[in-house]
């Protein structure tokens, strides 16, 4: 088990910021093209954590063109170039699979004033 772990652990990424439910983030996803690769921004509101470790995903979802999209991202993915929080959610759940059945300014989180963008 040990040997698991020390292979786990040299696959995790050390500068991620500290991302919790609610958080509005913008996701640089590397992208190849052919040949070339660049750098896409997803930006949306993290909906759900699940798994630990180097197995641990976010799920993040906007609205593009009036229509909710939803992507699950692998945090520690050498797909992903990085995680930027753009401000922090108050919420009360651990899950916020509601805000899928809502649109407009009833599918907003209350920012949370008190929290540091650390």
């Amino acid at each position: 088990m040990d040997i698991i772990r020390a292979l786990e652990q040299e696959g995790m990424k050390q500068n991620l910021p500290n991302l919790k439910i609610g958080d509005s983030v913008r996701v640089n996803v590397k992208v190849r093209e052919g040949a070339r690769e660049r750098i896409q921004a997803y930006e949306g509101t993290i909906i759900a954590m699940k798994g630990g470790g180097i197995r641990k995903t976010v799920t993040v979802r906007r609205l593009s063109f009036g229509v909710g999209v939803e992507r699950v991202f692998p945090v520690h993915s050498p797909n992903i170039a990085s995680f930027e929080i753009i401000r922090r959610g108050k919420i009360r759940r651990a899950k916020l699979y509601y805000l899928r059945d809502r649109v407009g300014k009833r599918a907003r989180v209350r920012e949370d004033i008190g929290a540091s963008k650390d």
